[in-house]
């Protein structure tokens, strides 16, 4: 590779590695805010208030049990905090049998992982245990007796639980911004197959199918982040309020959910009828149509279920039935047009796809399916 070339690939990675980084930064301020404080309230109170010299463990058990991560965060937080409390009280214990040293540090550690793997299957429990009561073997005694730094984790834990509660990210943030992304890719994979049926193009029909099955990440992400949310609501006072919000959003994920795996079947059907030529030029076009409207619908959903404003909120999801109602009520190969078997098939395809996503409007699955005319 020519030097000029060279430095031009670098400075493109540096520029592209400095926006993901500065982006990754400035999500994580508040969670950033909430660690500190917490760390540094939590080795005050043990200092200040219970006397403790240097209560080192006071702030990294709360600051690890409070960490970055997408897992539940009341699970999570308390998880972390029994592991800590528990894992440094074991070292103190077997501190005052067999004393400090490396085949004491050993023993400690053997023991630890072998109890944390009886109380709890997760890494995170395991892995804190073991090393809390590692660090507690290794390390000096501190002044206050060999139980002071599990008073110490206790505290941290506590104060990890109460910041957690009291000054949580709001929960609706992250569901919010994974369904904006998820029906993203939806609507794609509906333009995509709205596409290869105009051009006929049985290429374009198999990546649309290929689209959809690598949606099963973002899917599972948002279930991750829907629960976490909830979670959030349904203990935190500033809130709590959001949980029927949230409650609704989750109905529509399950929805959407049905929807892109009936996205799949439809486009690995669009694939075969395409290299069949098993489409006449009317159902080409009105089925095209059909599929590109409820690309547009899509979109209104996305709009509606990512909105913080309530009345947007709602008048996007009324936009949003509407229109799907306009496509579902049009879904009859006769209406269409249709007289193969294989457009049928497509017709009989796009019908629940469609009343899954009138489903995450808001309506229930009898109110949706009558909305489709009677074959």
């Amino acid at each position: 590779m020519p030097p000029r070339q060279g430095l031009t690939s670098t400075l493109a990675f540096l520029r592209k590695r400095s926006r993901t980084g500065l982006r990754r930064s400035s999500t994580s301020v508040v969670t950033a805010l909430q660690m500190t404080v917490c760390a540094v309230g939590a080795y005050a109170f043990a200092e200040q208030v219970l006397g403790h010299n240097g209560p080192l463990f006071a702030a990294t058990s709360s600051m690890i049990s409070l960490g970055f991560s997408r897992d539940p965060r009341i699970r999570r937080v308390l998880e972390v905090a029994i592991g800590c409390t528990l894992g440094i009280s074991i070292g103190d214990l077997l501190l005052t049998f067999f004393g400090t040293g490396l085949w004491q540090a050993a023993v400690v550690l053997f023991i630890s992982i072998l109890l944390a793997r009886f109380l709890d299957s997760g890494t995170i429990f395991t892995t804190q245990l073991g090393l809390q009561s590692l660090l507690v073997v290794l390390l000096p005694a501190p002044e206050g007796g060999p139980f002071t730094r599990s008073v110490d984790a206790i505290v941290g834990g506590i104060f990890a639980l109460v910041v957690t509660m009291l000054l949580p990210r709001d929960p609706r943030g992250e569901p919010k911004t994974n369904v904006r992304g998820l029906l993203g890719e939806l609507s794609g994979i509906l333009r995509e197959s709205a596409a290869a049926l105009r051009q006929s193009d049985a290429t374009l029909a198999w990546h649309a199918l290929i689209r959809a099955r690598n949606c099963q990440a973002q899917l599972d992400g948002l279930t991750g982040s829907m629960k976490a949310a909830q979670e959030v609501a349904r203990i935190s006072p500033a809130y709590r309020r959001h949980r029927d919000e949230l409650g609704t959003l989750r109905t529509a994920v399950e929805s959407i959910d049905l929807a892109i795996r009936n996205s799949r079947v439809f486009s690995r059907r669009l694939t075969s009828a395409i290299n069949h030529a098993a489409l006449s030029d009317e159902a080409i076009e009105s089925l095209g149509r059909s599929v590109e409207d409820t690309a547009d619908a899509v979109d209104v959903l996305s709009r509606a279920l990512s909105a913080r404003d309530a009345a947007e909120r709602r008048s996007n999801l009324r936009q949003a039935r509407d229109d799907l109602a306009a496509v579902a009520t049009d879904l009859h190969p006769e209406t269409m047009g249709i007289s193969r078997l294989e457009g049928e098939g497509l017709v009989l395809l796009l019908r629940p796809l469609v009343v899954d996503l009138l489903e995450a409007t808001g309506l229930s699955h009898e109110d949706a399916a009558d909305y489709l005319p009677r074959l």
